[in-house]
């Protein structure tokens, strides 16, 4: 089953069940699926709606801190429950000894060998870990190892 076709089939479950915040979430995240295949005219396979996702999940995070800063914790819990929902849509998280070999591999099939390559290494490991890891944290363990440190 494809992603689109599992998040449809949950907005149908979640209407079933009333259950309303989920389904609230569930509406937002498909609206913003319709939004981008509108703008660029195209059909969302799996990759890029996991790429949609990560977006959501980033704006939901960024909103959570503000909302805990200006001590609203009625709204951050909103946010928090979806991320939860969001989240669930997300494929298996890699470990961290997975995505070092993944760098490290990256690093040698482009043959990079100074921080100016990094785009390079990036444009080889991002499609293997799109989604799967933290892209912040995977960029400075490529700098890392360019750098030799």
């Amino acid at each position: 089953m494809s992603l689109k076709a599992r998040i449809t089939e949950d907005m149908k479950t979640a209407m079933k069940a009333r259950e309303t915040a989920r389904l609230g979430a569930i509406r937002l995240l498909l609206a913003a699926m319709k939004q981008k295949e509108v703008d660029e005219r195209i059909e969302l396979d799996d990759a890029a709606i996991v790429g949609v996702i990560e977006k959501m999940l980033k704006q939901r995070k960024d909103s959570i801190s503000q909302y805990e800063a200006a001590k609203r914790q009625d709204l951050a819990d909103a946010e928090k429950f979806e991320v939860e929902v969001l989240t669930a849509y997300m494929p298996v998280g890699l470990s961290a000894d997975e995505v070092a070999a993944i760098v490290a591999a990256a690093v040698a099939a482009s043959g990079a060998k100074a921080p100016a390559d990094m785009g390079k290494v990036m444009a080889i490991v991002k499609p293997k870990i799109a989604g799967r890891a933290d892209m912040g944290e995977v960029s400075k363990l490529v700098k890392a190892k360019l750098t030799g440190a």
